[in-house]
């Protein structure tokens, strides 16, 4: 059974479709890209701000003092 009528969208309305599609994706790969972006600058700040930090503790990390070379608590009675 047919019902009359042509079927599917026209030409202009499948190149509009596509218009569409490309300026969705266009959008979403800018978003992506405005994302990362921000991603980047906010590790880069808590980067500089863990450098900054330990570097007033005057060292790289916290270090137990059981091991700590040359002194610590078992380094007084060695």
């Amino acid at each position: 059974m047919c019902f009359g009528g042509g079927g599917g969208p026209s030409a202009a309305e499948k190149e509009a479709a596509a218009d569409q599609r490309i300026e969705a994706e266009a959008a979403k790969t800018e978003e992506i890209q405005k994302r990362a972006k921000q991603k980047r600058e906010d590790i880069s700040t808590a980067l500089e701000s863990r450098t900054r930090r330990s570097g007033m503790r005057g060292g790289a990390g916290r270090r137990s003092l059981f091991r700590a070379g040359g002194g610590g608590f078992l380094g007084r009675f060695g």
